[in-house]
């Protein structure tokens, strides 16, 4: 078989299925059962009070590249190092961030925010705050290129074209959806 052939097949080939015996696929469980454990924050990166925080990973990709944790946390000010792409949903309470350009957001209850990998944040709680956290591991480097690549020579195998703005990894912005989709 030619390596064109194989790479083609490659492309076009929809991702396997995870064994249902090696990895969940499927997690349910009511909020209030989640047990969280003592999880503190970095002594040295606390401002101010004593920030208690607790949390439980409440599930993991078999690929081990996203997560979805429960956290909660009460009053203090600290300084935050997003090591993952992190997309969170405040369940109870608030919390102000100041990101790393200054700007200053209180997000409550309800609201959704991201935290890009890699980036610092500095959160003040004024009494207690509680999220969902979707996590997800940056790809390293070549991976995303080449899952670019596959993305871009499985179009052209469909004849479509590539998307311009990069293929797999490119980031977008959220698009307000068409009056007739609501």
């Amino acid at each position: 078989m030619s390596l064109i052939k194989e790479f083609a097949d490659l492309a076009l080939a929809d991702p396997a299925p995870v064994a249902a015996t090696a990895h969940p696929v499927f997690l349910s469980q009511p909020l209030a059962d989640i047990a969280l454990e003592a999880n503190p924050v970095e002594p040295s990166w606390v401002i101010s009070g004593r920030p208690e925080a607790r949390s439980k990973v409440h599930s993991r990709s078999a690929d081990d590249f996203s997560s979805t944790t429960i956290w909660e946390c009460t009053a203090g000010a600290f300084r935050w190092h997003f090591e993952w792409d992190e997309t969170v949903h405040i369940l109870e309470g608030a919390v102000t961030i100041t990101d790393e350009t200054g700007r200053i957001t209180t997000i409550r209850q309800g609201d959704v925010a991201y935290f890009a990998a890699g980036t610092w944040a500095t959160w003040e709680i004024e009494t207690y705050v509680k999220k969902i956290a979707f996590c997800r591991r940056a790809f390293p480097a070549p991976v995303v290129a080449a899952l670019s690549l596959k993305e871009r020579f499985s179009a052209l195998l469909r004849g479509r074209k590539a998307a311009a703005a990069g293929g797999f990894g490119a980031t977008s912005q959220p698009q307000d959806l068409p009056a007739s989709a609501s």
